[in-house]
């Protein structure tokens, strides 16, 4: 099972990008959206690409919830 998480890009440098959640980085390519993405904003990671641009008011409504849902246990 694949569980999207949205993540905060860190820093940008051309087509890669790292993203940012909990402490966790991970290197994806932002060549596959339609839309210009910047530092601050936050993306959906899947397979080393960013394929979703997300509404900071809806991935940190997100990540809310997920931290009442998910136990410690559950994200390790």
């Amino acid at each position: 099972m694949c569980l999207a998480v949205p993540m905060k890009i860190i820093s940008r440098a051309g087509d890669e990008i790292v993203a940012e959640v909990d402490g966790v980085r991970k290197e994806a390519s932002v060549m596959l959206l339609g839309e210009e993405v910047t530092v601050g904003d936050y993306v959906i990671v899947h397979a080393g690409f960013a394929i979703s641009k997300l509404d900071q008011e809806y991935a940190e409504e997100t990540l809310r919830m997920m931290e009442e849902i998910f136990s410690p246990e559950d994200m390790a």
